[in-house]
């Protein structure tokens, strides 16, 4: 069995992003010195699970496979790799990753990793010729990587790692409505239910492109107030979220393939650089007591639950004194 097959099941490129942002997670969270072994151990076992997962998708969708042009020549839809090595191939590649990670790391981020894989392949996988929501489903799976990058580094759910994944989030939804618009006329002959498929004008998908696009332009200066970056960071996201708005916003008024390639494009470059000027800005975790004293503390390393039970109580008292 040639090894070429076995990467194709392993979606390298898409892998490779999950690589990336499973680290920019774990650098953001971990303290100085880094710890070179857990960084090399959260990023093996996060991306051995993201191969796992991608291989189970391709398998639940061999047959509609097979009808795209795009994805035709894969190795299950080709013939060129049989369901059942295919199977195996994604049971061990899980199984170590989550092992992995269970084992050098903390069960924390294992736990994640399996969430991960059972939402992709048993909730994303199957919404895909049901519903367009099939987008959002996919999404929360993007974002979960920097996630275990942080608490792979902190063993814990702080707003840092909230906040990595509402960037993960809000980001993808563009790019795939982008990327679908682009092949729509592929996944409707496989029968998926993407949102440029039931939407044939454009009307609706180019709106939430231009509202989720919108929406990330302050996450960058979120990172900033919360004290996970500099203000250099916060300056250079706006930046780039401008020019990605830009562009979502000509999709809007001109809904030709140019300027949907054109924004595709564009989100394949805005994040690597934005996930790039924040770790390059980003404000270190300071454990040492002498120098924790005169530092300012991070916002982003509050646990997430304690966030959202301050941000509750505060509502509640302001009401209180409201009324």
């Amino acid at each position: 069995m040639c090894c070429k097959c076995y990467l194709e099941l392993a979606k390298i490129r898409l892998t490779a992003m999950v690589l990336i942002t499973t680290a920019v997670g774990y650098l953001l969270a971990a303290s100085r010195p880094l710890a070179g072994w857990g960084l090399l151990w959260t990023v093996l076992g996060t991306g051995l699970a993201a191969v796992g997962a991608s291989t189970f998708n391709q398998i639940l969708e061999v047959d509609r496979d097979a009808k795209m042009v795009r994805t035709r020549n894969r190795p299950l839809p080709a013939g060129r790799i049989s369901r059942g090595h295919a199977f195996a191939f994604a049971l061990v590649t899980t199984a170590a990753g989550l092992g992995v990670l269970n084992e050098l790391v903390n069960p924390l981020t294992s736990l994640l990793g399996l969430a991960n894989v059972l939402v992709y392949t048993l909730v994303y996988t199957p919404l895909k010729p049901r519903t367009s929501l099939n987008t959002l489903v996919g999404a929360i799976c993007g974002a979960l990587p920097p996630v275990m990058g942080w608490t792979g580094a902190s063993n814990e759910l702080t707003l840092g790692a909230g906040l990595l994944a509402a960037i993960l989030f809000l980001w993808q939804v563009p790019h795939f409505l982008a990327f679908s618009w682009l092949y729509r006329s592929d996944y409707a002959r496989a029968g998926y239910r993407m949102l440029p498929v039931i939407d044939p004008s454009g009307r609706l998908t180019c709106l939430l492109i231009v509202l989720y696009t919108l929406a990330l332009l302050p996450m960058g200066l979120s990172a900033t107030f919360c004290g996970m970056a500099g203000y250099l960071f916060g300056a250079l996201s706006l930046v780039l979220g401008v020019g990605f708005f830009l562009l979502a916003l000509q999709l809007r008024a001109a809904k030709t393939n140019e300027n949907a390639r054109r924004l595709f494009l564009a989100s394949i470059i805005y994040l690597p650089l934005l996930l790039l000027f924040l770790v390059a800005d980003a404000r270190p975790v300071v454990t040492d007591p002498a120098m924790a004293a005169q530092a300012t503390p991070r916002a982003v390393d509050l646990p997430l639950i304690e966030f959202v039970g301050v941000v509750g109580l505060r509502q509640v008292e302001k009401r209180a004194a409201a009324a």
